[in-house]
């Protein structure tokens, strides 16, 4: 696996980075829970028919302190909106999973000129509390990986320090990213995205691991039903919340295969 080109921008005062990678129409990822430490199997998928571009969130891996200066959900989405505009991603298609798809659903709804057609996996930011999501931050650190992964070896893999890496700032950057999500959507995971489904106006492809254990089926309902652009939804068979690291092929060919549908 090829690693993509690094850029830095700076939003907030604070340096974020941003992978490039491939060729073709761009398309733009933002990470789910836990942010990306490293390059991914799935963007690799993507990259060989897209230009690939992946700007982190802030205090997201990559995303340095950018959080600590973030005290409101406006302030997340003015950030977000920032980082995806310095990126070059304005007006380019968009795919993000779990904390990630939330704030691609909610830049889609307040400004849908920059969004072209819209990717979700398993999206944050509904609350049912007949149905409640499993909330990430109450669980121990051992049931993680198994929450976010049908085969829990794979966020392992993922989170797994590489050789030679500064074994001090590592395992801080990975704390610091599960504080950042906190800061969006502790403790109920609800940020009322529900009010402003009815705002997003791109063609949305909504993909839901089979085995999901954190974010329940029938919210993926909810936002088919909320969204007034036409929308698709998918199962993936054998995939977990993170379907792009559990099944990232086949994640990959529905998305490419939404995005160049008429």
């Amino acid at each position: 696996m090829t690693q993509p080109e690094t850029s830095t921008i700076e939003v907030n005062g604070f340096p974020t980075r941003v992978w490039r990678k491939g060729s073709g129409p761009k398309i733009g990822f933002l990470a789910g829970f836990g942010g990306l430490p490293r390059w991914t199997p799935f963007l690799d998928e993507l990259a060989k028919s897209r230009t690939v571009i992946v700007p982190s969130l802030p205090g997201f891996p990559g995303g340095d302190r950018g959080h600590t200066v973030l005290d409101s959900h406006l302030d997340w989405l003015l950030a977000v909106r920032e980082i995806l505009d310095q990126s070059g991603l304005s007006g380019a298609d968009l795919t993000g999973s779990s904390v990630g798809a939330s704030m691609a659903a909610e830049v889609a709804a307040l400004w849908p000129a920059t969004v072209g057609k819209l990717a979700l996996i398993a999206p944050f930011g509904l609350f049912d509390e007949k149905n409640p999501p499993t909330d990430p931050w109450a669980q121990r650190g051992d049931a993680v990986p198994g929450l976010m992964c049908a085969d829990p070896e794979i966020w392992k893999a993922l989170k797994m320090q590489p050789a030679g890496e500064n074994s001090t700032e590592w395992p801080i950057e990975q704390v610091r990213a599960n504080e950042a999500a906190a800061r969006i959507f502790w403790p109920l995971g609800n940020t009322r995205i529900e009010k402003r489904l009815r705002l997003i106006k791109a063609p949305t492809l909504l993909l839901w691991g089979e085995h999901d254990k954190i974010m329940p089926r029938a919210y993926a309902e909810v936002f088919a039903k909320g969204i007034v652009g036409p929308t698709k939804l998918q199962v993936i068979p054998g995939a977990g919340h993170l379907a792009d690291l559990d099944k990232p092929a086949e994640v990959a060919r529905h998305i490419v295969d939404f995005l160049n549908a008429p």
